[in-house]
């Protein structure tokens, strides 16, 4: 059991290691902001400086490209579209290294690995197996779009994160119940550390509220169902709804009532200027109120005024995020949730074109590029489609709580951008449903190797397994320069886009 609990540390911690390696190399490139990065690292520059977001001056981008790091931003705060938490974590980056490509960029290949290994470890307590939660390690450190996200300074990557953390908690919280089940206990540790964790996803991007939504019910049914099985079985216990509220509020407390907690910590920079928003933001049409040119007086009047502001800053971003200023935009890289699953429409996030062909060697008439395409692993994302399709029937025929896991994760990270296509929205977005098509792809490799009666069938099943992971590394070596912006013909690059809408 020792060796055991040796090993189920040390193989996920390896692949982490080897997950930070692959992220960390060469990661100041490309060396200027790309894409959104536009925003979120300057948003977490500001942070440092002021403690609040600042608007930024017109050629910001080229003086901080150039090093420079005078006269960056005007006095005014910004509309950010997004709250800081995730800022905050790019800001410890661009605190210890500077603003630079690597300073703004390291938070996140940290985070990316981290993720690796709580992927590991969510995997080995759910199959038991330590070979499968290092495969589900080995498949997100290998996946194209976690990698390209984890060397990028956006925010989905930290939502990501947060979630699997979440989740992670709250099957170890399953465990912790089934272990004490004569008792209901209505406080969890583990239930406590999902609320920290939901809390930080939805202060990282609001995504997060729907998974927290959807894994509060599951949470409760689980509970519920395994207390009713031990009715069942013992004779002893109390009624249905009797049961529910018992697990339901404390629950609710756990999760809900903490996650708001933190969640409105994560504005702490905000409550402290919120003076500064009321003035710049207060005063449109409808007017926030009255203390918006007079302050509250008493005790709690600074406190009751920042509270005020924050609320009226969620309606004024809700509304950016969902009225008509983004209504009728475009964007070449947007997509459709349904095609996100299948790689339909990744996202470049920097390219440069016809550089001159003696660069790399190209033919005379011909030209080089670079790019950076947030591409996912075909081998892991068609792999999970192929898992997830197969898992509702699993999860009915062994009636196994953990097949639920990837299912309403998937489904709450999912599900919701079909609501409100209008606005451009895009596959990256999905990097936080890759980790739970990881679980379902090693839940099914889990199934089969337990149920499979003949040595022929659990080497197949094993088999199989090697050649997904084989197949996972070749793809990600394959696609490695359009990952990472190498220098390469443009044959060598066409010779990467597999499908018309890649380009």
């Amino acid at each position: 059991m020792r060796d055991r609990r040796v090993w189920g540390w040390l193989a996920p911690t390896g692949v982490a290691v080897l997950a930070l390696v692959l992220r960390l190399w060469n990661l100041a490139h490309p060396g200027r902001l790309v894409f959104d990065e536009t925003y979120y690292a300057k948003d977490a520059w500001s942070l440092l400086g002021f403690g609040y977001v600042r608007e930024y001056t017109d050629r910001a981008n080229e003086r901080i490209e150039d090093g420079v790091l005078t006269r960056l931003t005007r006095e005014d705060p910004a509309q950010i579209a997004h709250p800081d938490a995730g800022k905050w974590l790019i800001a410890l980056g661009e605190q210890v290294f500077g603003m630079n490509a690597f300073g703004w960029r390291v938070s996140a290949a940290v985070i990316g690995a981290l993720t690796v290994l709580v992927l590991a470890r969510l995997v080995l307590r759910m199959t038991g197996s330590i070979l499968l939660g290092t495969l589900a390690a080995l498949l997100l450190t290998f996946d194209g779009l976690h990698f390209v996200m984890s060397r990028t300074a956006l925010l989905d990557v930290f939502l990501a994160f947060w979630v699997v953390c979440a989740v992670a908690c709250l099957v170890a919280d399953h465990d912790w119940m089934q272990a004490r089940i004569a008792r209901l206990r209505p406080l969890r540790p583990w239930q406590l550390a999902a609320g920290v964790c939901f809390g930080l996803a939805c202060g990282t991007k609001w995504n997060g509220l729907y998974v927290l939504a959807a894994f509060g019910l599951s949470v409760v049914a689980w509970e519920v169902l395994a207390r009713w099985q031990v009715r069942r079985a013992t004779g002893v216990g109390r009624g249905a709804l009797t049961t529910t509220a018992l697990v339901a509020l404390p629950a609710f407390a756990s999760l809900v009532l903490v996650a708001l907690v933190v969640y409105v910590l994560t504005w702490a920079g905000f409550l402290w200027h919120h003076d500064l928003y009321a003035q710049r933001f207060g005063a449109g049409d409808p007017p926030w109120g009255s203390w918006v040119h007079h302050p509250s007086s008493g005790a709690f009047g600074g406190a009751l005024d920042a509270l005020r502001t924050l609320w009226h800053y969620h309606l004024l971003t809700w509304d950016f995020h969902t009225g008509d200023y983004l209504a009728d935009a475009t964007h070449p890289y947007s997509s459709h949730p349904w095609g996100w699953l299948v790689l339909e429409r990744p996202v470049a996030f920097d390219a440069v074109n016809d550089i001159p062909a003696e660069r790399c060697g190209a033919p005379p008439d011909s030209s080089c590029i670079r790019e950076v395409l947030a591409l996912g692993n075909p081998a892991v994302w068609w792999t999970g489609v192929l898992a997830l399709l197969a898992a509702p029937a699993l999860w009915l025929r062994s009636r196994d709580w953990r097949w639920s896991v990837p299912l309403v994760a998937v489904a709450a990270s999912w599900l919701p951008w079909f609501v409100g296509t209008g606005r451009p929205i895009f596959q990256f977005y999905a990097v936080a449903i890759v980790p739970f098509t990881i679980v379902a792809i090693c839940l099914v490799i889990n199934h089969f190797a337990r149920h499979v009666t003949t040595v022929r069938g659990r080497y197949a099943t094993w088999a199989g397994a090697g050649i997904l992971l084989v197949t996972t590394v070749t793809l990600f070596c394959w696609f490695h320069p359009v990952l990472t912006g190498d220098l390469m013909t443009r044959e060598a690059w066409e010779s990467r886009m597999w499908l018309p809408t890649w380009i």
